[in-house]
């Protein structure tokens, strides 16, 4: 069905707000992903362990971005999703920049739960905002550009924390009423503010029209009716995606720290490595993931994002299970190229997927479910299986690439049997939502 925001919206304008709100993703994702770079010198002053480390990079976040992120969606579906996006971007700008004053681990872990209060706000209402300005064949070329700022984020944040923990590894600045920094508490001063920019323009963002039926928040007990009714499709294919992206956040987590610890790099070579690598191929796999998903569409397959997940996941198992045990610079960089690529190519197939499985009136809570999976469980799952792994199976460091090969060779197998089963339920889900 054809929307009033489809007919009476210029392309022009649509892919405007797309840039708008990609640019809020990386954002968000500069913010979220900023910490992963900084585990050495945050280990050395605060004392913590690899498993506290992980809880900071992961629980906090996760469970107040995931426990808020239903009932804003709720309001999301009815209210105006411009204004929502726009607060919490102020909010979780500030919150980043609040961790650059905690010096201690409570302080920076409620500093974090902050973080995660003000990106609840974005996912799931952007994602809607962008299903209600495109249709058809060019939704999920608008939704993986949307998702292109999770990896143009994350690599950002490698970059930016790279540089600046190797201006003054050990070193304090003085900053204006704040006072003395060290190094990596400067670092959430210069990710944080700029936010405040991108939460003025996204004022400048209309709310798009949206059908009658989607205009009153539907009862929870028809939500979870529905959900019942399609479980053999959503459960499989949120479970496949889940257990794809917990393996990317174990990588993201720990990746700099293997690469320092097992190769001697510096923070700022890692920091480089990494963050070149994924603002150029992050995007281009997830660029080719849309594309493919195009492609099946006008085939006439319309499983394609569930197809472009299980492709992605394969090319993971061979990448993401060698990179670990390359021995010189060039190859471990070949493989981590290849690794980023098929990383990135499900993300905006898997959104696309769960909005195109759930009706009008209740997709942005359809969304907010999936990312359930993709912030609660798979942040959390990810660098606590890693760190698990490595602190208490193998007990030492050293063994921290072994644990990174065999979370991602369990975690991609699941991924790859989940999606291939969610494959005909999900055909048939969205044969009956045609016909209704």
């Amino acid at each position: 069905m054809t929307t009033q925001s489809r007919v009476g919206t210029s392309s022009a304008y649509a892919w405007y707000v797309v840039g708008v709100l990609t640019l809020a993703n990386v954002c968000a994702f500069v913010d979220r992903q900023i910490l992963s770079l900084l585990v050495v010198p945050i280990r050395r002053d605060l004392g913590l362990s690899l498993t506290e480390m992980s809880y900071l990079i992961g629980i906090p976040f996760a469970v107040f971005f995931t426990v808020l992120g239903i009932p804003i969606a709720r309001a999301a579906d009815s209210g105006n999703r411009r204004n929502i996006i726009t607060i919490g971007i102020a909010l979780w700008s500030l919150m980043t920049a609040a961790c650059g004053m905690a010096g201690t681990f409570w302080r920076l872990l409620i500093a974090r739960i902050g973080v995660g209060v003000g990106e609840a706000s974005l996912q799931a209402p952007a994602s809607a905002m962008i299903t209600d300005y495109f249709g058809g064949e060019r939704r999920g070329s608008a939704l993986s550009v949307y998702q292109m700022g999770v990896f143009l984020g994350s690599g950002l944040a490698y970059l930016i924390g790279g540089w600046v923990v190797s201006l003054a590894d050990r070193s304090a600045t003085v900053w204006p009423v704040v006072g003395e920094l060290r190094s990596w508490q400067t670092a959430f001063f210069i990710v944080g503010i700029p936010g405040l920019l991108v939460a003025a323009m996204m004022l400048t963002v209309r709310e798009p029209a949206r059908e009658v039926a989607a205009r009153s928040v539907m009862p929870v007990r028809a939500v979870v009716a529905y959900l019942r009714a399609n479980a053999r499709a959503l459960v499989p294919l949120l479970s496949g995606f889940t257990l794809s992206a917990a393996v990317n956040w174990g990588i993201a987590a720990f990746l700099a720290t293997f690469l320092i610890q097992a190769h001697g790099w510096s923070a700022s070579h890692a920091g480089a490595v990494q963050g070149v690598l994924t603002v150029v191929f992050g995007p281009l796999g997830v660029f080719a993931g849309g594309l493919l998903d195009a492609a099946f569409q006008k085939r006439g397959m319309v499983d394609g994002p569930v197809r472009v997940g299980i492709i992605g996941a394969l090319g993971m198992l061979v990448s993401a299970s060698a990179y670990p045990f390359a021995v010189s610079d060039a190859a471990i960089i070949g493989w981590l190229v290849v690794v980023n690529f098929f990383a990135a190519m499900p993300w905006g197939a898997a959104v696309s997927g769960a909005a195109e499985l759930m009706p009008s009136s209740m997709r942005a809570q359809g969304i907010a479910i999936y990312f359930v999976g993709v912030n609660l469980v798979s942040q959390m799952l990810g660098p606590w299986a890693v760190a698990v792994v490595t602190d208490y199976v193998f007990r030492s460091d050293v063994a921290l690439g072994l644990s990174l090969a065999i979370v991602n060779a369990v975690g991609m197998v699941g991924a790859i049997g989940l999606l291939l089963y969610s494959l005909p339920a999900y055909r048939e889900t969205l044969a009956r939502r045609a016909t209704a």
